[in-house]
């Protein structure tokens, strides 16, 4: 059973930030890829091919770990454990196209093999954000 969301998870998750999905290789080893994240209530949303990699880790272990990492001050985090408890079927990228215009301004190009389109559905186990004191300023 998932957990709510803090506003601060859920404003971070909305906004066009980056995301690392953490998934577990046959070996138990971990396989990370960046992703773009969208929200449904509580659940986390990503959207990929059903070959991918990510869906084949997690049809075999539905245990994930997400970083989210703000885009205009990457010292805003949100650190995420759950698990894909359900797989939509995304042939029409509807759920694609809404994610791509959040990062992109566009619909999602890519737009073929529409049968292999699906959606993961992270229900969040444990959650941490922090806002570190420190300000973005490489040399």
């Amino acid at each position: 059973m998932g957990i709510p969301l803090s506003d601060d998870i859920k404003t971070l998750i909305r906004g066009a930030n980056f995301a690392h999905l953490s998934t577990l290789m046959p070996d138990g080893s971990p396989q990370a890829a960046p992703v773009w994240v969208d929200l449904e209530g509580d659940r986390i949303l990503v959207a990929t091919g059903d070959g991918s990699l990510k869906a084949r880790n997690t049809r075999r272990d539905g245990r994930v770990a997400l970083s989210v990492v703000a885009y205009a001050d990457p010292y805003v985090e949100a650190q995420l454990r759950g698990r894909v408890v359900e797989r939509w079927k995304d042939a029409d990228f509807k759920v694609m196209d809404r994610i791509s215009r959040k990062y992109t301004g566009k619909e999602f190009p890519m737009r073929q093999n529409p049968e292999q389109r699906v959606v993961l559905v992270i229900e969040v186990e444990r959650a941490r954000f922090a806002k570190l004191p420190f300000t973005h300023t490489p040399a």
